[in-house]
């Protein structure tokens, strides 16, 4: 074994551990949940309109569209709260690539045939994704600037620049690559989707199978020990903010091919979802845990909520009570384990 290792197994003997059911209860519960509410809504559809809502090709394709763009800023943030930070600046930073992908290939399509043109705005909205992730690594890691003091001036700066270069109003993308891109279907299921489950199996690989999983989850579980260990917890945090904000950007570029136009305005009310389902897929927002299929299922779970109320037709501001009210149970739970686990 390894010394890194050694001196991290060391620094975590003094902790006791959860018991094990409740870590099973917690890695599940965003799943079980997901399940109820499956089961809640087919019946309530079938009781009152006598249609399926689980069995319905269309809904299920409708849920997983809706669940895109929220997924891929949760999947950033997962890294982040893990390593027991947040990233405040994800809704107008995916804001900020997606005009920028509309800009940049509105103006390669001038020059450039179709497919090299898209490329040149895929790039050009990942690319300027980095700049404010490398901002926020820097206050955070080198200032000691508090990530939710950081990430929320981001939040100011990319948010004023995306509407900038946006002049107030959406730009209009009339590539038709792009527009395959968004809404084109393989195989019967759409794009973006079959794109993000890729991402999500990426993600899921370097999280839980790379050594840079392995020290976000020892960053979060103590720093100290991490530093004891020979992590270099600086360097760490930054990358952890960039791989955010890439994950914002391609959220950004997703959204400008979806609806063939970039808006500064596209991740705005995104940022408490995508904090709110890796919450409820599991993560303590006191670091140290987390999963990514968790954060896919808390992800759902959202989308089944805001997606069924309308089905139901219910009026849609009951969405926002809903989450709220899941995301405390799920606080709750996090805290239950927590004490019943002998950590404080």
């Amino acid at each position: 074994m390894s010394a890194p290792s050694t001196s991290l197994l060391r620094a975590n003997r003094h902790s006791k551990a959860p018991h094990p059911w409740l870590v099973r209860l917690a890695a599940l519960r965003a799943w079980l949940f997901l399940a109820l509410l499956l089961v809640t809504f087919e019946v309530w559809a079938r009781a009152s309109y006598g249609v399926s809502f689980v069995l319905s090709s269309y809904n299920a394709q409708s849920i997983a569209v809706f669940a895109v763009a929220p997924l891929l800023l949760a999947l950033g943030e997962t890294f982040v709260i893990i390593a027991g930070g947040i990233d405040l600046s994800v809704g107008f930073v995916m804001g900020l690539s997606a005009v920028l992908a509309a800009h940049a290939t509105n103006a390669a399509d001038s020059s450039l045939p179709p497919l090299p043109a898209m490329l040149v705005g895929i790039a050009a909205g990942l690319a300027v994704a980095l700049v404010p992730g490398a901002i926020n690594g820097w206050l955070i890691s080198k200032l000691k600037v508090p990530p939710f003091i950081g990430t929320l001036g981001m939040f100011g700066v990319a948010r004023g620049t995306a509407f900038l270069l946006a002049k107030g109003t959406t730009v209009p993308v009339t590539n038709d690559w792009f527009a395959a891109l968004g809404n084109g279907r393989l195989l019967g299921i759409p794009v973006v989707v079959l794109v993000t489950a890729v991402f999500v199996l990426f993600m899921h690989y370097l999280l839980g199978q790379s050594r840079f999983g392995q020290h976000t989850y020892a960053v979060g579980a103590s720093e100290q020990a991490a530093l004891r260990a020979g992590i270099g917890v600086g360097r760490l945090t930054r990358r952890l903010y960039l791989l955010s904000a890439l994950c914002a950007g391609l959220g950004g570029v997703l959204y400008t091919a979806r609806f063939t136009a970039g808006a500064a305005q596209a991740g705005e009310p995104l940022l408490l979802d995508s904090i709110a389902a890796v919450v409820i897929g599991g993560a303590s927002l006191f670091g140290g845990s987390g999963t990514i299929l968790g954060t896919v299922a808390g992800s759902l779970v959202i989308a089944v909520i805001q997606y069924g109320l309308v089905f139901i037709d219910v009026e849609p501001f009951w969405q926002f009570v809903a989450v709220g009210v899941v995301i405390i149970i799920s606080v709750l739970v996090d805290q239950t384990q927590r004490k019943l686990g002998g950590e404080r």
